[in-house]
């Protein structure tokens, strides 16, 4: 059985590392790898999208970074509970034009007993910066 650790019930530390280890992930921009900590039948909801299973987070991630080059992500602790953690994040990319843009948003997460992600709930919002002003 896959497993991914921490697992819950999540304190604050290792709810906070939970969320580390997917600051880290997703900074590395590895769809595969990063699919491997959802669980296999994950639900999403991204933005406008709705993506169900490891094979849809795969696809998505790879259309993500083919359009979001550079991408750097920030997350931080806001609240966890047993198995659910929520966050907020920032994170900035440039696009094909050239535009840099920063993105802001709160996710809310839930795991299974192996510490997989089961669902993934994403509020962002976008906002075209100038290069001089980026943060990350």
């Amino acid at each position: 059985m896959n497993q991914k650790l921490p697992l819950p019930p999540f304190t604050e530390e290792t709810a906070k590392q939970k969320i580390q280890l997917a600051e880290d992930a997703w900074n590395s921009k590895n769809p595969e790898k990063i699919s491997m900590a959802y669980s296999i039948d994950s639900e999403w909801r991204n933005r406008n999208e709705f993506i169900n299973g490891r094979e849809e987070i795969i696809a998505f991630l790879t259309k993500k970074w083919d359009k979001e080059l550079k991408y750097k992500l920030k997350k931080e602790y806001w609240a966890h509970t047993n198995n659910r953690i929520a966050v907020r994040f920032e994170y900035e990319y440039v696009d094909m034009n050239g535009q840099w843009w920063r993105a802001y948003g709160n996710e809310n997460w839930e795991f299974d007993e192996n510490g997989l992600m089961k669902k993934r709930f994403a509020s962002i919002n976008d906002l075209a910066i100038n290069e001089a002003d980026r943060k990350l």
